[in-house]
C-alpha cells in the first residue's frame, strides 16, 4: 500500500459533497470506519465525510474473514477419514 497524499480526506470529502443527495455512492473498505480518520489523517474532513455518507447509508458488513478465503476453503477437498 502506498501512503495517501496529504490531501486525501479533503479530495474524498469533496467526491461525497457534490455526490450528497444526488447520487448513490458505493464505498468498500477492509478498515473499520473508527480508523478512517487515522487512515487519511484528517479527522475533521473524515468526520464531516461520514456524516454526509452515512446519514441515508446502508451498512453492509461482511465479517472478519474475505470472499476469496471462504470460497477456496470450499474448493480444497477434505482429508479422508481412517
Amino acid at each position: 500500500m502506498r501512503k495517501l497524499p496529504p490531501t486525501a480526506a479533503e479530495d474524498l470529502l469533496e467526491i461525497i459533497m457534490r455526490r450528497y443527495e444526488r447520487a448513490s455512492t458505493i464505498l468498500t473498505s477492509n478498515r473499520p470506519i473508527e480508523d478512517w480518520g487515522k487512515v487519511l489523517g484528517d479527522t475533521a474532513a473524515v468526520t464531516a465525510m461520514l456524516d454526509r455518507l452515512l446519514h441515508h447509508a446502508h451498512v453492509l458488513k461482511c465479517g472478519s474473514r474475505s470472499w476469496r478465503s471462504k470460497e477456496k476453503a470450499a474448493l480444497q477437498p477434505k482429508p479422508a477419514k481412517s
